[in-house]
């Protein structure tokens, strides 16, 4: 069966970017869990089919410092892709805009977004389950406030910067970032937008 070739006159506009910062605030705390160099090893060497190793006693003050994501320049922040991550999410909330439009209506620069304006971090200890049932202990960073600015590349001929910013507020309220958050029937990591405008190209 032949394909059908788009004709010179298919509906294609010209790609429309554009830049912008969303300036967003907390609405309940951040709990921070990044994967450890050494859980990432034994991950690796589990799917490597190396001998298991006996367990080491627990370093609760190594595990509490393993847990924090940093900018190269050291300061606390979280990944950029978990922000778009609940954006995406969040169409799941909202009518018309399905998550493959919107995954690239928009880019988030960097990897690691600064945390600014946080109280803490404090160190928290919880009870939680595993596989299996099984009770572990957890001790990971809280923020108990926080602020993030995060720097956009949009196309706004897909969406504009008001959608967008409505895009992150219903992330805010419905999805969250970090542990416990609400798409994960939890309260941690909400959040709202405090600001939202174009910036130099």
């Amino acid at each position: 069966m032949a394909v059908k070739k788009p004709t010179a006159q298919a509906d294609i506009l010209p790609i429309d970017i554009r830049r912008a910062v969303i300036v967003l605030a907390s609405d309940s705390p951040l709990v921070v869990h990044a994967w450890s160099a050494k859980a990432q090893q034994e991950i690796l060497d589990k799917q490597m089919k190396k001998p298991r190793q006996a367990k080491e006693a627990k370093d609760p003050d190594a595990l509490y410092e393993e847990c924090f994501y940093r900018t190269p320049d050291g300061r606390y922040g979280f990944p950029a892709i978990a922000f778009k991550a609940a954006a995406v999410d969040a169409c799941s909330h909202v009518s018309d805009l399905t998550k493959v439009a919107a995954r690239g209506a928009f880019h988030i620069d960097g990897e690691i977004v600064p945390l600014e304006d946080y109280t803490g971090p404090v160190r928290r200890q919880d009870m939680v389950r595993i596989a299996m049932g099984t009770a572990d202990v957890r001790i990971r960073p809280e923020f108990p406030t926080w602020k993030a600015t995060l720097h956009l590349r949009y196309n706004a001929g897909v969406l504009s910067l008001e959608q967008i910013a409505n895009l992150f507020n219903v992330a805010g309220f419905s999805i969250g970032i970090g542990e416990h958050r609400p798409q994960r029937d939890g309260q941690w990591g909400m959040f709202h937008v405090v600001e939202a405008r174009a910036a130099a190209e």
